[in-house]
């Protein structure tokens, strides 16, 4: 398995792309958690899960209390419109949600909702699966491992915990952010795609 990746192996326009990348994702991986609004008893009328506010956690995720015993995640930040359009959440955002407003009669489409924005969650107490090796959020960032995720010859990686205890055993680590593939240090095994100002990924072999 060592032996799958090197920076020789890649043609300049190939950048890995990490299953994690991106603040569209779930805690698992999937696209970013659905919530349709409600209006809050201890809050009426305020935004729906804004900045500082607090959620429940499950199949469905409510408002609540920051003080609420329910309390699992805090908002961090807020934003309106797609996550494709938007700007990408915190770098330690532990999972995304995508809300929407339930308001039929404003619907264009036919799906029962208007798309509201979304939220970059926080849980309130650890795991925080957005720190750096902890193998999980929405982002790829410094410290962060990655394994092979495919068949061999693939090229593909995805982010796994640094201390072993994920699905696949860490086979390298990001080392640093740099703004082009030139600025990595000699020793670097594998590139990876970051995002933001220091898109590449310099990760060395563990």
């Amino acid at each position: 398995m060592r032996a799958l990746i090197s920076p020789a192996a890649w043609t300049a326009g190939l950048l890995l792309l990490l299953a994690l990348t991106g603040c569209q994702q779930a805690p698992d991986g999937g696209p970013p958690l659905p919530v349709t609004y409600t209006s809050t008893p201890h809050d009426p009328g305020a935004s729906f899960l804004g900045p500082g506010d607090c959620s429940t956690r499950g199949t469905v995720f409510r408002e609540v209390p920051c003080t609420s015993e329910k309390a699992v995640a805090r908002v961090t930040t807020r934003y309106q419109g797609l996550t494709s359009d938007a700007p990408t959440c915190p770098p330690t955002t532990d999972f995304v949600l995508h809300v929407s407003e339930s308001r039929p009669a404003a619907d264009e489409n036919g799906d029962g909702s208007v798309p509201r924005g979304y939220a970059c969650m926080r849980n309130l107490e650890p795991p925080h699966p957005g720190d750096p090796g902890q193998g999980g959020g929405p982002h790829t960032v410094v410290g962060d491992c990655v394994a092979p995720s495919g068949s061999s010859g693939e090229g593909r990686v995805k982010e796994t915990a640094c201390d072993g205890s994920g699905e696949r055993p860490p086979a390298f680590r990001v080392a640093s952010a740099v703004t082009s593939r030139d600025h990595c240090p000699p020793t670097t095994a594998l590139f990876v795609s970051l995002g933001g100002e220091r898109p590449v990924g310099c990760a060395r072999r563990l």
